[in-house]
């Protein structure tokens, strides 16, 4: 990081990616397609040694990521919120995609986000599935719901719709399941987190699709990047309540509907769940506590390669 020259802020759009330089202050705009993100993987390289930051937007950066990548790039995908509040602290409060573009390079040559592999094709395909399942997932769910209010002459369509989901679904689960199988890795974080109590097929995929860390970090940090550890809210003499905030959004929402199960059906969990409300704990904070506690256990079993023992 400390031999990077050139700094690049690419706003992406769906059309159109927007560029700007540092330190010289150059200002571009490529196509977002094969063409013009080839044209501006060939001008960065002309550069030399530079780091490429791009927020998350959906799929649309991820092409431009990926080829940025391959070319021999530095690259970080960081979220939007944290280069909007960046600019919004630098008194940058206009936005149009030029001025976005300004905000991001400054923002990459200001904090220097570490950049992240993307995920090798293999790891993008389980990622596509899970998603895919997600989506399935919720729209049966929201058919599900106007199901109480459909005109009994619309309702054979309905619950035909829904069959349609559901067998779709499955096919869906059958794919995430021989994917994780084809890879010798991913069978073994696939078998050794099945030995955990309440850690379903859904929460496992999700884990090894989505948060390809865990194992490799502390357990402070694997909390941290879930999003349930807690931060503190201090000023002088006053001590806030402490709250979570960030991390990564779909992988907390399985992990919390996951730990829900795990602490009915696992012993530990369930006992340090009922401890904890013991103490007076609210739900909600004795549910986020569950969480980070069963993520731990999860990162420390892979990173020992050991599967899930009670004594």
């Amino acid at each position: 990081m400390t031999s990077i020259a050139h700094h690049v802020g690419i706003d992406v759009s769906k059309a159109r990616l927007d560029v700007h330089i540092l330190p010289a202050g150059e200002e571009m705009a490529f196509g977002n397609d094969e063409a013009g993100i080839a044209a501006l993987c060939a001008r960065l390289s002309a550069l030399g040694a530079c780091l490429a930051v791009l927020e998350a937007t959906g799929a649309l950066q991820e092409r431009a990521a990926a080829a940025l990548c391959a070319a021999g790039h530095l690259v970080a995908v960081v979220n939007p919120r944290q280069v909007r509040d960046f600019a919004r602290a630098t008194g940058r409060l206009a936005k149009t995609d030029r001025l976005d573009a300004q905000a991001i390079a400054a923002f990459a040559q200001a904090v220097r986000p570490a950049p992240r592999p993307l995920p090798d094709e293999a790891r993008q395909r389980l990622i596509d599935l899970v998603a895919r399942r997600r989506q399935l997932v919720e729209m049966r769910a929201a058919e599900k719901i106007r199901r109480a209010q459909m005109a009994s002459a619309l309702r054979p369509a309905l619950e035909a719709h829904i069959a349609f989901l559901d067998r779709e679904i499955i096919a869906l689960d059958g794919d995430i399941s021989g994917g994780l199988k084809a890879s010798p890795a991913w069978r073994m974080e696939d078998d050794l987190m099945a030995s955990v109590p309440g850690v379903g097929p859904v929460l496992r995929a999700v884990l090894i699709a989505k948060l390809p860390e865990l194992g490799s970090l502390s357990r402070r940090q694997i909390a941290a990047l879930v999003g349930v550890a807690p931060l503190n809210r201090d000023s002088g003499q006053m001590r806030g309540r402490r709250t979570i905030f960030g991390g990564r959004a779909e992988v907390r929402t399985v992990l919390y509907m996951a730990t829900i199960s795990a602490i009915r059906c696992n012993r530990v969990l369930k006992a340090f769940h009922a401890r904890l409300r013991a103490m007076g704990k609210p739900p909600k904070v004795a549910i986020t506590a569950a969480m980070r506690k069963l993520i731990t256990i999860l990162n420390a079993m892979l990173r020992s390669k050991t599967s899930w023992r009670t004594a």
